[in-house]
């Protein structure tokens, strides 16, 4: 009874602290909570689009060709190095009000040079609960991604991502690319 009178504040806040760290080992040991290698579901095929708005360029072919290279920095971390699938790029446009009344697309003459893009790249990713994960980055929809070759470095950010498809089951392939699924 003594030993009681003597604790202090201190001593009873280290021994909650220890009976809570044995409840979170119990149930850790007992499968209750999920560590972080017990989330990853599967290793799947992916496809994610680059959207790089108000990239500007004098020259006359756009140095990001379908086909080669490119090194992927995800927030300023380098990752790796990555097939380009596919490229489209346009020329900046602007609203004009046509002569009957409707609106159409029109090349900015104001801004020379200016083009909006979409870079489509391919890679391998853990997939998990809360989305892919490449290079120990989630890939999201608008997570910033720097594409850079040889002679270009470029900012944009990811504007759709699919899962690749995984068999020959198209209702399986539409259920997983659905926006609905937490692959998503």
């Amino acid at each position: 009874m003594n030993f009681i009178k003597k604790l202090r504040v201190l001593d009873y806040v280290i021994i909650c602290l220890l009976v809570i760290a044995g409840f979170v080992g119990i149930f850790t040991a007992k499968n209750f909570r999920q560590t972080a290698s017990k989330q990853i579901e599967a290793t799947s095929k992916i496809s994610f689009t680059v959207c790089i708005r108000g990239l500007t360029y004098t020259g006359d072919v756009l140095p990001v060709k379908a086909g080669d290279k490119t090194f992927i920095t995800i927030r300023n971390v380098p990752y790796t190095e990555l097939e380009i699938v596919d490229v489209k790029a346009e020329k900046r446009k602007q609203m004009m009000q046509a002569l009957n009344g409707k609106f159409i697309a029109v090349e900015d003459l104001s801004l020379p040079g200016v083009y909006d893009a979409l870079v489509v790249l391919n890679d391998t990713a853990k997939i998990t609960k809360d989305g892919a994960v490449v290079g120990g980055n989630k890939i999201k929809i608008g997570l910033p991604i720097t594409l850079e070759g040889q002679d270009y470095r470029f900012s944009g950010t990811v504007s759709d991502l699919k899962v690749v498809h995984l068999t020959e089951d198209e209702g399986l392939n539409k259920a997983i690319n659905s926006t609905g699924n937490d692959v998503q």
